[in-house]
């Protein structure tokens, strides 16, 4: 039997969990009479991978794909509850950057006291200070208590003591999305050095452009099995794909007067499209029905991007619509769309001016992915022109 060159497998392995519901206190017959059967819940089942050394591997999914269980099994958090998961090599989880830190304790003691809790040597923390400490951008404030670090500063020293280990696999928990803009680029930079050395990577995210930027392979996981391993791009789409039968959660009590039916996104040539593409234009239309005529309203689709933050707004606020009783559509047209790479929650909101609910409110509606086919820097990409004028 061959012998395999994986540094890490997973072989059948399954997570379960007990369901149980909380009765009041009773004893004798009537217990038994009023006990439930126990119910269990498997958060995964029959999830088979593996990894070579040097690979970056993401792995994303919707909430409660399976993706925070996966997660604790690799940490050491919990046990399958089926299978066999082979690992060569030393692991080490960066779930929390600055985990660890005692805040009356200085920089430089903290860089001593998290280094000995994931687990490195004191002569390996000595030899890599200086290292450690240039890498974080702090060394002006390296000798002052912790509690006096801005947020930015404590995440870029817990990263920089974490990503200076000697390990085989380091395992990322959406740690890229830390600080700001520059020092995200330097922490992808860095995870791809520790990925050309031989370190490999496995990334946990929401974040699907610090995935692209870090794996050139992704595990797609929906309601506990993997539905989709290979390019990070086609992984987005599988991802719309797997989505489409949820059309989502509406908010408003009873039935709506305004019902939202459907949200579609659509080409130039008025074709369907599961994506949009940065700088391309995107059609999105909005299909609703009026119970009744109604006035004042004004449409809105937010999108919220991959950290869950609102992106953009796409709305009618700046004239209000009067809608006849039956169905109807509005089109947005996004000449170029100027979203960045991700995959973005679409929520609707109805509203009508004046009155303190909203007409309909519904989450979660549509699923869009964006690629990307240049780089983006900063939330969106604005359109411009150019030119050269001497002086």
């Amino acid at each position: 039997m061959p012998v395999s060159t994986s540094i890490l497998e997973f072989k059948g392995v399954a997570k379960r969990y007990t369901l149980r519901q909380e009765s009041a206190p009773v004893n004798g017959l009537l217990a038994r009479l009023r006990s439930k059967p126990v119910e269990y819940f498997w958060a995964l089942r029959d999830i088979n991978f593996s990894v070579q050394a040097g690979q970056a591997l993401g792995i994303i999914g919707h909430n409660g794909a399976g993706k925070s269980t996966l997660l604790k099994i690799l940490s050491g958090i919990t046990s399958p509850t089926e299978g066999i998961i082979s690992l060569r090599g030393r692991m080490a989880g960066l779930l929390e950057v600055g985990s660890g830190f005692h805040p009356e304790l200085t920089g430089r003691e903290n860089i001593f006291l998290s280094g000995t809790i994931l687990g490195m040597r004191r002569s390996e923390i000595h030899r890599k200070l200086e290292e450690i400490v240039d890498f974080a951008e702090i060394r002006p404030f390296i000798d002052i208590p912790v509690k006096r670090y801005s947020s930015g500063m404590y995440v870029r020293l817990g990263f920089s003591i974490a990503v200076h280990q000697q390990l085989d696999i380091l395992l990322l928990d959406e740690v890229l999305a830390v600080g700001d803009h520059a020092f995200q680029r330097k922490c992808i930079e860095r995870v791809q050095v520790l990925k050309n050395s031989g370190v490999t990577i496995l990334f946990i995210s929401h974040d699907l452009k610090a995935v692209e930027q870090t794996c050139a392979r992704v595990l797609l996981l929906d309601k506990g099995r993997i539905i989709y391993d290979g390019l990070p791009s086609e992984a987005i789409q599988a991802y719309q794909r797997s989505r489409g039968s949820h059309f989502g959660v509406r908010r408003t009590q009873g039935p709506p007067p305004v019902e939202v039916q459907r949200v579609a996104f659509l080409t130039e040539q008025n074709q369907h499209t599961d994506h949009g593409t940065t700088g391309e234009p995107l059609h999105v239309e909005l299909l609703f029905h009026a119970h009744a005529p109604m006035d004042n309203l004004a449409f809105h689709l937010l999108f919220y991007g991959p950290d869950g933050n609102l992106a953009t707004d796409l709305n009618t606020r700046t004239e209000l619509l009067s809608v006849p009783e039956g169905t109807a559509a509005i089109r947005f047209v996004c000449d170029p769309l100027c979203l960045p790479l991700g995959l973005y929650q679409v929520d609707t909101i109805i509203e009508r001016v004046g009155a303190s609910d909203p007409v309909e409110h519904v989450l979660g509606c549509a699923h869009l992915p964006v690629l990307s086919p240049q780089p983006v820097q900063g939330s969106f990409q604005q359109p411009c022109s150019w030119r050269l004028e001497q002086q």
